[in-house]
């Protein structure tokens, strides 16, 4: 709608424009202020210039009225236009506010946890908003693949063998162990030990030839813990690529970077020159004992992104990764390719209350808060939903039993009971949305007319939630819009009254932008309360 108005805008005023929507909502569902930019050109009084435009749209029907306020054009929408939009819109029902074909190609990498663990209530801040991105975008016609990178190589492949190894001696063998700090630690690893044994034997774990496949075995298992529980909250994957199987192609791409000089050769260390793109000092990719380094393997995987062709490339990384954007990048230009194409977008840590009180972490997982505990306590639905309502790249703090109450301070309750008031207000009248759709809303009050206003921004809202990728935007629409709701329907009579048919069709717009809204969120909107 907000392009549609703009592009008409400037057809009849035949210059570019900025449209802004006012605070108040009583001065105009739009205004620009092109006269002041026009004042500079004609060296006229602003107002003069407002005033001198407001003619020009007399005679547009679209608009019930376009006034001049000191200085700015405002524009307010006609009946028939909110009328036509709502008929257009209802039409379409689950395909309202649906882009067509972008013709862009995204891969849109997210989560790439190491496969060494349950997934923690940190990662699934990234996979939350990860999944709530393609969504989106898939929505408004972007080809978007989802891909899991899986660190499957080094050291921490290493590790989870040797933690693999004190579990089954504890669990199994019943002996004392003491876990160094940095091995992986908590119940999971007993459930693998346990299946090793069946796989193998009772004494696999004393047999030295076995501990790479021993690894191989629990990696492929903790991917499929990872798989399961992202499944539970709604998130899945096109594609997964696992770092092991890239390292075949990094004389291939070590000779890419040789070429471009991006290579050299220092304490018997080989280097990458990534202070040519700006990072605070040149980064190691193979150690002096030939073996490659992490860099090295994301340089291959980048390398491999970009050949294969996507018009756009999306990271979600951990903040504890910004540092590392710089050297990826310069990587991505030392192998011949344009580092614009990489966005990188960073998801910060979380904090977790319970009560009021930090929330107890999970024995079972070695002392880290499970992402699957949470899911199961409060829902995939809550747990998506408030995992939005922050910036991605901001510092996120609540409380799950906030979750839990049947109030407003559940924002999840409070747009879900907006949406099933409206269902209700159809079930009191006998009514239906079939019943309803030939209405006009010529006789509805102002702030009914408000109310479908604001329903039928949701296309808007989109698109500039994915252009700006916060999803903020679409879980602050979606409270704003029910709070209107909640108060339309404790200060107005809708049921009985002579204009009951128009009023339900008004809101059957507004349920449909919640629904949609809740959709493109991975949240089914509840009917009943």
């Amino acid at each position: 709608m907000h392009l549609e108005i703009k592009a008409l805008i400037e057809k009849i005023i035949q210059r570019d424009i900025v449209l802004e929507k006012p605070k108040d909502i009583s001065l105009g569902h739009y205004a620009t202020p092109a006269a002041f930019a026009l004042a500079k050109e004609e060296k006229k009084n602003p107002m003069v210039i407002a005033q001198e435009l407001a003619l020009k749209f007399q005679d547009i029907d679209i608009f019930e009225e376009v006034t001049a306020v000191k200085g700015f054009l405002n524009f307010k929408l006609s009946n028939k236009y909110l009328l036509d939009s709502i008929n257009k819109s209802l039409a379409l029902d689950f395909d309202f506010a649906k882009g067509e074909s972008k013709n862009e190609k995204i891969l849109l990498e997210f989560v790439s946890a190491n496969p060494t663990g349950p997934l923690h209530i940190g990662h699934a801040r990234g996979a939350i908003f990860g999944d709530a991105l393609l969504r989106v975008g898939r929505y408004l016609g972007y080809d978007i693949t989802a891909e899991y990178y899986i660190n499957d190589a080094g050291t921490q492949m290493e590790m989870l063998a040797t933690s693999l190894n004190l579990a089954a001696r504890e669990y199994i063998y019943k002996e004392e162990v003491e876990y160094p700090e940095q091995f992986y630690r908590g119940e999971y690893l007993f459930d693998i030990a346990l299946k090793c044994v069946e796989k193998y034997g009772y004494d696999v774990f004393k047999d030295e030839s076995k501990q790479k496949e021993l690894a191989l075995f629990a990696k492929d298992e903790v991917m499929q813990i990872i798989i399961s529980d992202l499944a539970d909250l709604g998130v899945s994957f096109d594609t997964f690529v696992s770092e092991k199987s890239l390292y075949k192609d990094w004389d291939e791409t070590k000779s890419s970077l040789e070429k471009n000089n991006s290579l050299y050769d220092k304490d018997d260390k080989t280097f990458l020159r990534s202070t040519m793109y700006g990072d605070d000092s040149d980064r190691v990719v193979v150690r002096d004992n030939g073996i490659p380094t992490y860099l090295a393997g994301d340089i291959i995987y980048h390398k491999n992104k970009f050949d294969r062709n996507f018009d756009k490339y999306i990271n979600i990384w951990g903040a504890d990764h910004h540092g590392y954007i710089t050297r990826v990048k310069a990587a991505v230009e030392f192998t011949g390719h344009d580092s614009s194409k990489l966005e990188i977008l960073l998801s910060q840590m979380v904090a977790l209350l319970k009560g009021g009180e930090p929330y107890k972490m999970s024995k079972r997982a070695g002392n880290v808060i499970l992402m699957s505990d949470i899911t199961d306590e409060i829902g995939a639905d809550a747990l998506r939903f408030i995992f939005l309502t922050k910036k991605s790249d901001t510092h996120l703090e609540f409380d799950i039993d906030t979750l839990k109450n049947q109030d407003s301070s559940n924002p999840v309750f409070y747009i879900n009971y907006a949406h099933a008031r409206i269902n209700q207000l159809f079930k009191k009248a006998n009514l239906t949305v079939v019943d309803v759709q030939d209405e006009n809303i010529s006789s509805i009050n102002q702030e009914g007319k408000d109310l479908v206003f604001q329903a039928l921004l949701l296309p808007d809202i989109l698109e500039e939630a994915f252009a700006k990728r916060d999803m903020q935007k679409v879980t602050d629409y979606l409270h704003g819009l029910s709070a209107m709701v909640h108060k339309f329907y404790n200060e107005h009579r809708i049921i009985g009254e002579s204009s009951e048919k128009q009023y339900l069709k008004a809101l059957s717009m507004v349920a449909l932008s919640i629904r949609v809204g809740l959709k493109v969120l991975g949240i089914t909107a509840k009917e009943v309360m």
